[in-house]
């Protein structure tokens, strides 16, 4: 009894390092095996009794298809979830990293993670503009914008519930910074004007931020003056005047500091700069560097509670394939018996039912994933930033989760199979004949 007891234990570890492995497994590696199962299937006597078993099996699909729905949408359903979490994920991290570029850099105090916890001086943003690296306009001038950032509370579209945004002062040279930020409707703002230029992201996100509609925001009243694309995360932002908004919150210092600067030879002699310069305590990192670790606590975050809310749903769908195909192997008691009786052997039977299980695991992976493509792939939300702000963002189904997706399912198919087809194996063929006679 003991000895069972730790046999069974042993079973489910094992099953669950394979299934880990699996899971781990790159596109190599599962073709390899595919092609091994597939030479094995065509050049064996034992492969071809298989093949011949397993076409028998899945000939009979149609008088069981009811239960072997169960297992289709169960498998559909596991995948379909974790495909359309892990893109949330993969979505966020993707907008995060469009924002920057290798060519601009981000400047804060020293040690600071974010513009958030980070205070700069107005008389240290000249010195920043005599750097080496810094790159300069047609007329001689650094291309350098002192940025702050505010949160305020707006409206949501869908709730009318207030929300964070974020309000961000600009100074001219930010167009030229971000040259991907383009005017789609209105104008720019004026300097020393209670103007702002808005985000389509955030128009769609939030209420009455239409080009034209007055906005009160720190209980003064903003106008929205034009719309704005870029095609990442400041798309979630409200732009104005640097001076006018730090009149408006009385904000005396600035949060960051960002730069054009000449490539990476620039952004390495704009860091040494920094580094050897003892009136400037600050640190610089490219503007794709920053937003992408930005990125990285959430996304992380996102990813295990998509995987494990995926593996809890895949227990499910493991159970539920398991009595399906218990069942059906009872109900195919005599033909299973008769199979073995006239030379089926017990490999042949077990690898029909596990091939059958596969099957209907790849159709309920290949469900899943097209269902998580079709609702979620593109798809709008907005989540909390690490600034306390909502991020505007798009569902990313790329190949790679849809891949990952018909792994789950190929691997619960393979675990769900695998101990109805050893009781297939199994069955006394005699006993089996004579109890279904």
């Amino acid at each position: 009894m003991k000895n069972q007891w730790l046999w069974n234990v042993l079973s489910i570890v094992l099953l669950a390092i394979g299934l880990l492995v699996w899971i781990l497994l790159p596109w190599q590696g599962v073709l390899a095996v595919a092609v091994l199962l597939g030479l094995w299937l065509a050049f064996t006597r034992t492969g071809r009794l298989a093949l011949a078993a397993t076409r028998i099996g899945v000939a009979s699909l149609p008088q069981r298809w009811g239960a072997s729905s169960v297992i289709i949408v169960g498998i559909a359903g596991v995948v379909g979830v974790l495909v359309a979490m892990l893109a949330m994920g993969e979505g966020f991290s993707a907008t995060l990293k469009q924002t920057g570029s290798d060519d601009t850099a981000i400047i804060l105090r020293g040690g600071s993670q974010a513009e958030t916890n980070s205070v700069i001086s107005r008389d240290q943003v000249p010195l920043i503009g005599t750097l080496p690296g810094v790159r300069k306009d047609a007329s001689g001038k650094p291309i350098v914008s002192p940025e702050l950032s505010q949160i305020v509370n707006l409206p949501t579209a869908s709730s009318g519930e207030d929300a964070n945004a974020q309000f961000r002062g600009v100074s001219e040279s930010a167009w030229a910074i971000r040259p991907n930020v383009k005017l789609i409707e209105g104008r720019k703002f004026n300097v020393g004007v209670r103007e702002l230029v808005i985000g389509q992201g955030a128009r769609n996100q939030y209420r009455g931020l239409d080009v034209g509609k007055t906005v009160k925001l720190g209980n003064q009243d903003w106008t929205v003056v034009g719309v704005f694309a870029s095609g990442d995360a400041h798309d979630s932002e409200l732009w104005t005047d640097i001076e006018t908004l730090a009149s408006a919150y009385d904000r005396r210092a600035y949060q960051s500091v960002t730069v054009a600067v000449e490539g990476k030879q620039g952004f390495k002699q704009l860091t040494d700069a920094l580094a050897n310069d003892p009136r400037l305590k600050l640190d610089a990192s490219t503007t794709r560097d920053y937003y992408s670790k930005q990125s990285a606590g959430l996304a992380k975050l996102i990813k295990i509670l998509g995987t494990v809310i995926g593996t809890i749903m895949a227990i499910g769908a493991v159970f539920g394939a398991l009595n399906t195909m218990y069942a059906a192997v009872a109900g195919r008691a005599r033909e299973i018996a008769t199979m073995r009786a006239i030379g089926f052997r017990g490999t042949p039977v077990v690898m029909a039912v596990m091939l059958e299980t596969m099957l209907l695991a790849l159709l309920g992976g290949i469900l899943g994933g097209f269902l998580a493509w079709l609702i979620f792939n593109g798809y709008s939300v907005a989540t909390l930033g690490s600034n306390f702000s909502q991020v505007v963002f798009q569902f990313k189904v790329s190949p790679e989760l849809l891949w990952s997706g018909l792994k789950w399912a190929l691997g619960i198919g393979l675990i769900g199979g695998l101990f109805p087809a050893l009781r297939a194996a199994r069955l006394p063929v005699t006993a089996a004949l004579r109890a279904t006679c």
